[in-house]
């Protein structure tokens, strides 16, 4: 597949399946054994969810993986089987698991539920967002537990099941598959004097999610294009790829997490004139991986 980067907002293609909680492009049965996700997308601002905020909604729009869903028109146009979330991160959280929940921010939580814990969860970033840097508390108020489950029946779970089928169809023809799951992240601090930041970071949960042959050659596709690139820290991915990342099953599932400065304008609101430039990054890494031994294993080569 060619991939032709272009500067537009618009995606180059219709979806070929709209539902609430994403737009689905390209084939539902891959033509390549890669899977993108972009989950963080969403800027669909529902005014029932404004309404329930204590802040401006530019400050919910930093929960955004601001302009993402750009990154990947090359590869839509391209025909890869591209999931971009329509719902913004400030209703949901994808990546996430989906009782990944803060007891305080919700009511009415029936007692056969058990709700999940995390370090996101602690520092106010779990399903449902409750506080970022700047804002203290997000919501008037908590949430009931019926609209809790309207988000997850409605957006969460749909879109899960959209990479189950895709991973799944992609495994089929092609023997194995890839999840990509692309995110952006604010700059890095340099990790020392004199020491370049990282401007991606690449994720497997620390091998469990993927083969780490792949991250080492997403690792040499960035250094190839003047980028440093990160392993697992301070980003080893999070609920998507550990839940659908199966290596031992031939499907495997990788995190981009690319710095916003890259591709954004100087106060990473809107695209920048780095955008053409990190789309091309982002093609290289996904061909790169498309081409990797497109209808073999990876345990034999990994060992």
């Amino acid at each position: 597949m060619s991939i032709a980067p272009d500067i537009d907002h618009a995606a180059p293609a219709e979806p070929a399946e709209r539902m609430l909680a994403y737009d689905r492009f390209g084939p539902d049965i891959p033509d390549m054994p890669i899977i993108l996700s972009v989950p963080h997308a969403g800027r669909l601002y529902d005014p029932a969810l404004l309404a329930q905020a204590r802040v401006r909604p530019e400050m919910l729009r930093r929960l955004e993986d601001r302009w993402s869903d750009l990154l990947v028109h090359p590869l839509i146009a391209a025909g890869f089987s591209v999931l971009v979330a329509r719902a913004p991160r400030a209703c949901i959280d994808l990546n996430r698991h989906e009782r990944e929940i803060d007891p305080a921010m919700v009511t009415g939580v029936p007692h056969a539920i058990a709700l999940q814990s995390s370090q996101k969860l602690r520092g106010g970033l779990g399903l449902l967002p409750r506080r970022i840097v700047g804002a203290p508390e997000l919501w008037r108020g908590p949430i009931p537990w019926d609209e809790v489950q309207r988000r997850v029946e409605g957006l969460h779970r749909p879109y899960h099941a959209a990479v189950a089928r895709l991973m799944t169809a992609a495994r089929q023809v092609h023997g194995h598959a890839i999840l990509i799951d692309l995110h952006s992240m604010p700059p890095l601090p340099p990790p020392g004097a004199g020491q370049r930041a990282p401007g991606l970071v690449l994720g497997d949960r620390f091998g469990r999610s993927a083969s780490p042959r792949l991250l080492a050659l997403a690792a040499d596709v960035a250094a190839g294009h003047g980028v440093l690139a990160a392993q697992n820290h301070p980003y080893a991915g999070d609920h998507l790829i550990e839940r659908h990342g199966r290596p031992e099953r031939d499907m495997h599932a990788v995190q981009l997490e690319i710095d916003r400065a890259l591709y954004l304008d100087a106060a990473l609101d809107q695209p920048g004139p780095g955008l053409a430039r990190t789309r091309v990054l982002v093609a290289g890494i996904v061909q790169a991986l498309a081409n990797e031994l497109p209808r073999t294993g990876y345990a034999q080569a990994a060992e």
